[in-house]
């Protein structure tokens, strides 16, 4: 019998946990539309209103949450129509940031792909916005926004990757997505300290997005943050385990001696292409990714391993391991297994 897949890919989406799914499915029998006047439809503003405070609550966020269809679309709204004269970010941003500021002033990064607090020093009087990522998706860096000088610009915090396993920073505003802790595909949010900060736009979301919400996804959502666990410790246990083996095999772990979050690592096995390693770990039952889920169907380098100055040879030998609540020690000692062999066979 052909033994079970392995996934470790969980940063790329996570599976729901029980009580999102369970949330979900009672929530199907919810089926007004919140913005209904009838008493159909208030009963369901009333609970979607009801959500949004818990996951206000289990953010420890004091703010307004305003839903998306996920952290994309809260990254959109929130540089698009913030108002502001000038946009700054890091260019290790996800793509869904250089996407939509293709104008905006790119500040430094190190060799660990940390933001210079040298470099990131704002005059807020033209209005300035600055987008840095809390967590980098391909490398698992934090960033120190809370040590962010900011000299009154507005702080825009990328939390895909953090949201309900790190505390939020203290930003004006965060995109946060469901599917990358334990959440329904499809439902994110923008956290927003003052509406001020932004042009209204939409018919739904105090004005500022358009759409039906979506209230069985926001429902599971809510139950994600409040069903999670403290499973970091453990993975900073495993992770550590699987830097000291992937280096004993000759392999390079990306921005070793930065702060990372423990679900997230990069590896370099020289030698040998990530498009190789990719099928090969897939044909041994093991999901991993290269670089971020949302461009590697193309397998492009990553503009995050370019920025931190790795060139195109170095950078096309890395692949990305994301852990979730459920990666075990068995786990990782498989995947070592399997990097052990291929790194040998590359190395002859």
């Amino acid at each position: 019998m052909a033994a079970q897949r392995l996934y470790l890919d969980h940063a790329a989406t996570t599976p729901m946990l029980p009580a999102a799914k369970a949330a979900m499915v009672d929530a199907m029998d919810r089926w007004a539309n919140p913005s209904s006047p009838h008493a159909d439809g208030r009963a369901a503003r009333a609970t979607l209103e009801t959500a949004r405070a818990r996951i206000a609550g289990a953010l420890g966020w004091r703010g307004h949450v305003i839903f998306t269809s996920g952290a994309s679309e809260a990254i959109a709204i929130g540089l698009v129509r913030a108002k502001a004269g000038r946009v700054m970010t890091s260019p290790v941003e996800h793509d869904s940031v250089l996407r939509v500021t293709p104008g905006a002033e790119r500040l430094v990064v190190d060799a660990d792909g940390m933001v210079s607090l040298d470099h990131a020093r704002f005059v807020g009087d033209d209005g300035v916005i600055v987008a840095i990522q809390h967590v980098n998706n391909e490398t698992g860096v934090i960033q120190p926004l809370d040590a962010l000088e900011r000299d009154g610009a507005l702080l825009f915090a990328d939390c895909a990757q953090s949201a309900g396993k790190l505390p939020l920073p203290e930003a004006d505003m965060i995109a946060i997505s469901a599917h990358k802790f334990g959440g329904p595909p499809g439902i994110g949010a923008l956290l927003v300290r003052d509406l001020g900060f932004l042009h209204a736009g939409g018919g739904q979301e105090q004005g500022y997005r358009a759409g039906t919400e979506n209230l069985p996804a926001i429902l599971a959502m809510a139950a994600a943050l409040e069903a999670r666990t403290d499973w970091l410790p453990d993975a900073a246990r495993l992770r550590a385990r699987l830097d000291a083996g992937v280096e004993a095999a000759g392999g390079q772990v990306v921005a070793r001696d930065a702060p990372r979050i423990p679900a997230i690592a990069s590896y370099r096995m020289p030698g040998l292409s990530a498009r190789a390693q990719l099928i090969q770990f897939d044909l041994a039952g093991i999901s991993v990714s290269a670089g971020s889920a949302c461009s590697s169907g193309s397998l492009k380098t990553s503009h995050v391993l370019h920025a931190m100055g790795w060139d195109e040879a170095a950078a096309g030998e890395v692949v990305r391991v994301s852990f979730g609540p459920q990666t075990d020690e068995a786990d990782v000692d498989r995947f070592l297994g399997q990097w052990t062999a291929m790194a040998a066979r590359a190395a002859r």
